[in-house]
């Protein structure tokens, strides 16, 4: 439980600072978020030190796609050939 508690405060307040964030500033917020949220969820799973480290990176990959995504309003959408596309989210 409180485990939970503290990632929806520090999720909340990271989306409401995001709001006023610059660009690098937004992707170094994604990537720390990114990183503890995987460090979390690994620490819930009993993941051995191996997979923390992953679940860290992965993490952080996924927090850095989120901050540039919410920063330019563009996602990426796989074409279905292997490629993708830009289009507003």
């Amino acid at each position: 439980m409180t485990r939970a508690l503290i990632l929806s405060l520090g999720l909340a307040t990271s989306a409401i600072a995001g709001c006023t964030m610059d660009t690098d500033a937004r992707t170094v917020a994604g990537v720390a978020g990114g990183a503890a949220a995987g460090l979390i969820a690994a620490d819930i799973l009993e993941a051995d030190d191996d997979w923390r480290l992953i679940a860290a990176l992965g993490g952080a990959a996924a927090g850095t796609m989120v901050a540039q995504n919410t920063a330019t309003q563009q996602c990426a959408y796989s074409n279905g050939q292997g490629g993708y596309y830009t289009a507003p989210c």
